[in-house]
């Protein structure tokens, strides 16, 4: 069964995108946006607002946020090992914050950094799944 999950794409203003490289699987070791899983029974709303303090140490409304579009990722592995696979149906949202508005926690990311489209897409420690977000190659689903 797919899950439904939020990334958030969140650029500062020089247009850098936060990345975070992930402790957890499925993606670890990898420097990923900030997102997480739509809880059952959780709405769009709260999703958002959980998230955004989960990941990103404030707490955001879903208006704070642009649609950005919907993706699938897909991985061999799962949030407790290698047994079977995980597949997302991924809710993209773009976001423009100032750094000092972040308190990053620590908890599903080991260290952050910011890197410019270019940079990010140059980069094989960049998930891909990240890096389809800025390429022309990796549309979004539909659109």
């Amino acid at each position: 069964t797919p899950l439904i999950s939020l990334d958030f794409i969140v650029e500062n203003g020089q247009g850098e995108i936060l990345l975070g490289q992930r402790l957890n699987r499925p993606a670890q070791g990898y420097w990923f946006v900030p997102g997480g899983r739509v809880c059952k029974d959780e709405t769009l709303e709260a999703a958002f607002a959980r998230l955004t303090q989960a990941e990103l140490g404030v707490r955001l409304p879903l208006a704070a946020g642009t649609f950005y579009g919907v993706w699938q990722h897909f991985y061999d592995d799962n949030f407790s090992g290698e047994d079977f696979s995980t597949h997302y149906i991924v809710l993209g949202f773009r976001l423009r914050v100032a750094e000092s508005d972040l308190r990053l926690p620590d908890a599903q990311h080991g260290s952050y950094r910011w890197l410019t489209p270019e940079q990010l897409l140059a980069s094989d420690n960049v998930h891909e799944n990240s890096r389809a977000y800025f390429s022309p190659d990796a549309p979004a689903v539909g659109l």
